[in-house]
């Protein structure tokens, strides 16, 4: 489970960065999105991404997680740049974007299934918990194409209680939830940072996190 602190603190690594970027350059177009953009995210952290519509938060995610290779500058995974130990980062890694990567023809549970078989195996009765643990129980065997689009992310929402990856990357997580799901997230994302992981959040929503860090585009 991702608030297992003993899973994730054993698998620290080192006291440096966990993730860092180093003069990144990235342009859209003929304008630019960021440049000379350099940050360190440390065990324990969490950091939210902030600018308006268009800067170019979810452009970084995914530089950040090796899904866009138009851009100049560096990205280190503990010291060392992600294309040079891909195993190692994407193993490490959950990424949510900000269409919930949701199936809409698959159940809820058939989703986590899905989802688990990429990193990880996970005990079926660990599916139905961490749907039960986010409102779901009941809509375990529903098509996913009925529920609301609150109910879809938190669909997105259970991956996080199941997942054992030390980086959770978030592109606006919130947008649908309501506010019984998003004391919810924020409190997984405490207990994750607590337990030695880090997060990286792009989000309007004014988040109550104490070790929360901000990152401000354009």
């Amino acid at each position: 489970m991702a608030t297992d602190s003993t899973a994730i603190a054993s698998a620290k690594q080192s006291d440096q960065a966990m993730l860092a970027a180093d003069e990144l350059f990235c342009e859209r177009g003929e304008r630019v999105l960021f440049r000379q953009l350099s940050f360190e995210l440390v065990e324990g952290q969490v950091l939210q991404v902030q600018g308006s519509n268009g800067s170019g938060k979810t452009t970084l995610l995914r530089i950040l997680c090796g899904l866009n290779d138009s851009y100049d500058g560096t990205v280190h995974w503990y010291g060392e740049e992600i294309g040079s130990q891909t195993d190692s980062f994407f193993g490490s890694l959950l990424y949510i974007g900000h269409r919930t990567g949701v199936s809409k023809v698959l159940t809820p549970l058939e989703n986590l299934r899905w989802a688990c078989s990429l990193q990880q195996s996970v005990d079926e009765a660990d599916l139905y918990k961490a749907l039960a643990d986010v409102g779901l129980r009941g809509y375990e065997e529903s098509q996913s194409y009925t529920l609301s689009a609150g109910q879809q992310q938190r669909v997105s929402m259970a991956r996080l209680l199941i997942s054992q990856a030390r980086l959770w990357v978030l592109d606006e997580p919130f947008t649908t939830l309501d506010a019984r799901g998003i004391k919810q997230l924020e409190a997984l994302m405490r207990d994750h940072a607590s337990a030695g992981g880090a997060v990286i959040v792009t989000t309007h929503h004014q988040l109550d996190l104490a070790e929360l860090q901000t990152l401000s585009l354009g």
